[in-house]
């Protein structure tokens, strides 16, 4: 079908197909006159991006995850998914939190303002109008979801040691510079907020080979509470990732 066709087809402009194939999203045929040409797949294909996109996935990954798509089975794409997905909630809730504080700072100005009084004089430094406002307390941790399944699941990995090697390295350059924190058979870390994304990514793959471990993240500002727990029997798996205590 030609680009108008495939345009009336699916309900993407026909500037937004030429762009998808610059991008290398999607391919297309040329006749002999030089027009693009599409086979019936590209209807599928299309709306396939138009989900990926739906999610909040970049073109880089959505561009992965049709190459997963291509060659792979669909609990192949299914695993290529979650995590990117995962990574993509965490970092909703990092923009819901820091809007929340946002939100807390403008709210505890108000009041502020309103508690000044009303000074006869020009304004000046001793107005106060400004001042940053007192910030409330953090809030306590919330309780562990889902703890019973990580507590049932065996105390087992089954990455590799190649593998292996490879998640506990990853997990060292996500938790560089945070000092990490032990309670029994539990460890809390405090790390930047950009990294977020990449530890929920992390933590999703991390539960399909060691499901015995349970991670619960929070923000707060420009931080992120991680804690990491696991059954007695898995403690030390904790400090081969993690990092001994200090």
């Amino acid at each position: 079908m030609r680009i108008s066709q495939l345009a009336a087809r699916s309900g993407v402009p026909a500037t937004t197909l030429r762009f998808y194939e610059s991008a290398g999203l999607l391919p297309a045929d040329r006749t002999p006159a030089g027009h693009r040409v599409y086979g019936e797949d590209a209807v599928d294909r299309l709306a396939f991006i138009g989900a990926a996109k739906h999610l909040g996935l970049p073109l880089d990954e959505v561009a992965a995850l049709l190459a997963v798509r291509e060659s792979g089975t669909c609990a192949e794409v299914k695993a290529d998914l979650r995590p990117r997905v995962a990574a993509r909630i965490a970092e909703a809730t990092a923009r819901t939190a820091e809007l929340a504080a946002f939100t807390g700072a403008l709210r505890r100005s108000l009041d502020h303002l309103d508690a000044l009084p009303d000074r006869p004089g020009r304004c000046d430094p001793a107005c106060g109008f400004l001042a940053p406002p007192a910030s409330p307390p953090p809030p306590p941790v919330s309780p562990t979801p889902g703890a019973e399944r990580w507590r049932s699941a065996p105390v087992a990995c089954s990455l590799d040691g190649v593998g292996f090697g490879e998640r506990v390295a990853r997990w060292r350059e996500l938790t560089d510079g945070a000092e990490p924190r032990y309670e029994g058979a539990s460890v809390r870390l405090a790390l930047p907020a950009e990294r977020a994304g990449a530890v929920a990514e992390s933590a999703a793959a991390e539960q399909r080979c060691c499901p015995f471990l349970d991670f619960v993240l929070r923000l707060d500002g420009p931080r992120l509470h991680l804690r990491v727990q696991a059954p007695p029997e898995g403690t030390a798996l904790l400090a081969e990732l993690f990092g001994p205590p200090v």
